[in-house]
């Protein structure tokens, strides 16, 4: 068995394992279990990247076997520099995850876990697939245990939440599985992503299958008008849930752009990347207005992760090798910062049961180990140069005047909103007196919270002060990509 393989199935083996056997009763025996299988899985992704091979854009660690022989449809698996970062992300996030939701679940804990597990291996799935119909089926799969996590473990509201999180994403999805039929009746009986590649196609053909890839993967960024699934998911879900939804589940729409809409469709992404931009910009600027007007800190985030993601998709289409990797950089690093984030509001929804920003207050006072952790991570949201969300930004900024002035001076105005939503709760949450007797009864974190947060932010800071190394994977494959966008399709 591959590496690529291993980081798929080990974490899918364990949740396996948990839902076979865990019991209630047994919770504490589960969560080690869950720990034991994250941390396999995070071990079998880390010689992908020791033994990455800079420079090319080749495909490596390549897996393939036949799966269904009659429709020729394979079991293949490779990653490459655009790749590779989101599959350590996955298998990263999945570890604090568990650790962070250690004590937060207290019923049905096999199952919880399980389904975070089986959901990170799924999400790998869907980063290495290199087949169309086996990425169909990660793309899918992963719908299955996020809607049984908010639907079981999720807030007052969570059943309405769960069926608008998954008829959004199955809606589109539909769409795309008539692209994904249509591009193999066109390849003479292929699912190859890498022979669609070479695929001549019709502009009505390309503009069609265009935005069939589009109603799935801008519903799964999610880019706006398609994204008021996000909030209601966000205020409903558990903070686990909310973390992995946040720092992961939203770049398989990103991916989805960068694997099946610009190098199959090079003709229709660029005939249509004004839609794109200006989509993109209005997630930057409205939604990060939306953002500044939430009264629930997890909703507030949702937006701000709304307005994040705008971000990718603008890099994605202005289409130069700085807005490419600049939007991959930003994937990587909302994993990081929205995580955290994330998983900052459940330290404080764990102690008060409360999300509403009026309900805190000086908190700064009560919990201050707790509170510099905080105002980092909401820098780092902010985009401060030093932090993981300064470097994205700032080469999708950079590479958007490249393309034109006032299209890059509109998407840094999101920098001024950005700080404006984030550092305006800061205060309300943090700063000043103690709000009320809920905040002075405040404990500061214990050491589980703190490793959490102290890992995140040891990421959240590297990738800040040192973007070297996620750049230095990504240069080669992004400049094939482009290549592949350059190139004219039609028949």
């Amino acid at each position: 068995m591959g590496l690529l393989s291993l980081a798929i199935w080990t974490p899918i083996f364990f949740g396996v394992v948990l839902l076979a056997l865990g019991r209630d009763d047994q919770a504490h025996v589960v969560r080690w279990i869950a720990l034991v299988g994250a941390v396999a899985g995070l071990a079998v992704t880390v010689p992908l990247y020791s033994g990455f091979e800079l420079g090319t854009a080749a495909m490596q660690f390549v897996e393939k076997s036949v799966w269904i022989e009659n429709f020729n449809i394979h079991y293949h698996l490779g990653v490459d520099g655009i790749s590779l970062w989101l599959v350590l992300l996955t298998a990263f996030i999945t570890v604090v995850v568990v650790v962070a939701s250690w004590e937060s679940i207290t019923t049905r804990v096999n199952q919880y876990m399980g389904a975070f597990l089986i959901l990170s291996g799924l999400m790998i799935g869907v980063f290495s697939a290199q087949d169309a119909m086996l990425f169909y089926v990660f793309f899918e799969a992963t719908l299955i245990p996020m809607y049984l996590i908010i639907g079981i473990w999720g807030g007052p509201n969570k059943i309405y939440a769960a069926f608008k999180f998954f008829l959004y994403t199955l809606l589109g999805s539909l769409l795309m599985l008539v692209a994904l039929i249509y591009l193999y009746t066109q390849s003479g009986g292929s699912f190859a992503l890498a022979d669609w590649y070479k695929l001549p196609l019709g502009g009505t053909a390309q503009t069609l299958l265009f935005f069939a890839f589009f109603a799935a993967f801008a519903v799964k960024v999610p880019m706006w008008p398609v994204h008021t699934w996000l909030p209601d998911v966000h205020v409903e879900a558990p903070t686990g849930g909310s973390a992995v939804l946040a720092a992961i589940m939203l770049k398989l729409g990103a991916y989805g752009f960068l694997r099946f809409s610009l190098p199959i469709l090079p003709d229709a992404s660029q005939k249509w990347a004004w839609l794109m931009i200006a989509l993109s910009l209005v997630a930057v600027i409205y939604v990060g207005l939306v953002a500044m007007v939430q009264q629930d800190m997890k909703k507030l985030v949702a937006y701000s992760s709304v307005a994040h993601m705008g971000f990718v998709t603008l890099g994605f289409f202005v289409f130069s090798d700085l807005g490419v990797s600049g939007a991959i950089v930003q994937m990587i690093a909302h994993g990081f910062v929205s995580a955290a984030m994330f998983l900052g509001i459940g330290v404080l929804y764990d102690r008060v049961h409360s999300r509403e920003i009026a309900d805190y207050g000086g908190v700064v006072n009560t919990m201050p180990n707790f509170a510099a952790f905080a105002l980092l991570f909401t820098m780092a949201n902010c985009g401060l140069p030093g932090t993981a969300g300064f470097v994205g930004e700032w080469m999708v900024i950079l590479a958007a005047v490249k393309a034109n002035f006032w299209l890059g001076l509109l998407a840094a105005s999101a920098l001024i909103f950005g700080a404006a939503y984030s550092l305006w709760m800061y205060k309300r949450v943090y700063l000043g007196p103690v709000g009320n007797d809920n905040v002075k009864a405040l404990l500061d974190i214990n050491a589980r919270e703190f490793l959490v947060l102290a890992v995140l932010a040891v990421a959240v800071l590297y990738m800040g002060i040192y973007p070297k190394p996620f750049t230095d994977v990504m240069d080669a494959s992004v400049a094939e990509l482009l290549r592949h966008v350059a190139i004219s399709k039609l028949n």
